[in-house]
């Protein structure tokens, strides 16, 4: 009797659910007496998942290098999935803002944990051949990373390290946009021209960018956490949490990047210019860029020694990873 019951309840709240599209509900029963049995490999479209690897050259290790970022990629999506979550949360919970930053924290322990992937998992020589097939395209045309940056504070943190103090949130998002430090970073360090890897992205994402900003505008991450009431604010699990996000975002991913580029593009006499020209010295060392998400949750000398450990780093990546 408790099944009929509940059978006849399920059906009810089918009904109602059904009601304002058009159709009743036989109809829609109808079509799920059609439908085929849903498979695995069908609802993650797997057979066009592996069909993404498309090499430019005969070397093997190419393909796991552009494996290995479309995982990153997806990673990246993950991050933003849940940072629009936080963004559009009304409640102001801290349960549920510390819950995100959680899953966040996650994925960037899994992305910096799977970088040995890149700085040990390819052949130097296989590399340094193919790269030069892959010429104007670089990982700093990464549109997914600058969007994470661009959810988790405002533009005026994330403005070049020498023009900050210039700039505030009084200045436009425009103005602010065209600071923006990570354009130093594909800049010719002799000409001051932008290069081609930065002309494409601009062209490309700028736009974009400027509308997510605007939509963003004190509505960031770190808004988020400056409008909670004052006890809120001092909760320790989510000020650690924070912090975890700002360290993997700001040191850990970066340093990382920097053991990948000394492995592979690092020599005794002189270094190899990246794929798409960046200034990879000088653009990939935190402490150089000083990119702090949260700055009011860190003492003055914690933020005068940000990213100082990437020194030590260079010559021994793996404590990141360990």
């Amino acid at each position: 009797m408790k099944n009929k019951e509940r059978l006849e309840s399920q059906i009810l709240k089918l009904k109602e659910k059904y009601k304002d599209s058009g159709q009743d509900l036989s109809s829609y029963l109808d079509g799920l007496l059609y439908q085929r049995y849903l498979t695995y490999w069908d609802y993650i479209h797997l057979d066009t998942l592996l069909s993404l690897q498309v090499p430019r050259t005969h070397f093997p290790d190419e393909e796991i290098f552009i494996m290995y970022h479309q995982i990153t990629e997806l990673y990246f999506k993950l991050i933003l999935h849940e940072e629009k979550q936080i963004v559009d949360d009304k409640s102001q919970n801290v349960d549920f803002f510390v819950e995100k930053l959680n899953r966040i924290n996650n994925y960037y322990k899994a992305l910096i944990s799977s970088f040995s992937i890149m700085i040990r998992g390819m052949e130097r020589e296989q590399f340094l051949q193919y790269r030069m097939s892959l010429l104007p395209a670089s990982g700093f045309q990464s549109a997914q990373y600058r969007t994470i940056e661009i959810y988790a504070t405002p533009l005026e943190h994330l403005v070049l390290p020498s023009r900050r103090k210039d700039f505030s949130e009084n200045n436009s998002i425009e103005e602010l946009y065209e600071q923006i430090y990570w354009k130093k970073g594909a800049t010719d360090k002799k000409t001051g021209e932008k290069t081609l890897t930065l002309k494409q992205f601009e062209y490309r994402y700028t736009p974009r960018f400027i509308r997510i900003a605007k939509q963003l505008k004190n509505n960031t991450i770190y808004h988020k956490y400056l409008n909670l009431s004052e006890e809120s604010k001092h909760n320790k699990v989510l000020i650690e949490e924070l912090k975890i996000m700002d360290i993997n975002a700001n040191i850990n991913w970066p340093l990382m990047h920097l053991g990948s580029a000394h492995r592979y593009l690092n020599t005794e006499n002189t270094s190899i210019e990246a794929t798409g020209g960046t200034n990879w010295k000088e653009y990939l060392p935190p402490s150089f860029q000083k990119v702090v998400f949260f700055p009011n949750l860190y003492t003055k000398q914690e933020l005068n020694n940000w990213g100082k450990q990437w020194v030590d780093h260079i010559f021994n990546p793996e404590k990141i990873i360990n």
